[in-house]
């Protein structure tokens, strides 16, 4: 099987991995997925952690493509980014598919 040398993709699956690559955030996703869309104070909520960290979090998730944000002053509303997440699952699925087709390893 001839692996795609799409460097594009490769990075963009990269960012995504990088932003995915706490636990926190991983924990943030997971929150978020399970709602249509929440303000930050909800998140802080569910989380033990600094409103500073909080926010730094959501910065790397939000650069990364993987949530989006709405400022309704004072405050900020965040939910999944459905398109780029859809992008990441495709992006990792595939990733993942050209292992499992492999029949015999080393």
């Amino acid at each position: 099987m001839k692996i795609k040398n799409d460097i594009e993709e490769q990075e963009m699956i990269a960012r995504f991995a990088k932003a995915m690559g706490h636990p926190t955030r991983i924990a943030i996703l997971l929150f978020l997925a399970s709602q249509e869309s929440c303000f930050f104070g909800d998140i802080h909520d569910e989380l033990p952690i600094a409103k500073a960290t909080v926010s730094q979090h959501l910065k790397e998730l939000k650069d990364a493509g993987l949530i989006q944000g709405e400022i309704e002053t004072p405050k900020v509303r965040y939910c999944i980014n459905k398109e780029n997440w859809e992008v990441a699952r495709k992006l990792f699925a595939d990733l993942f598919n050209v292992y499992a087709k492999k029949d015999v390893c080393c």
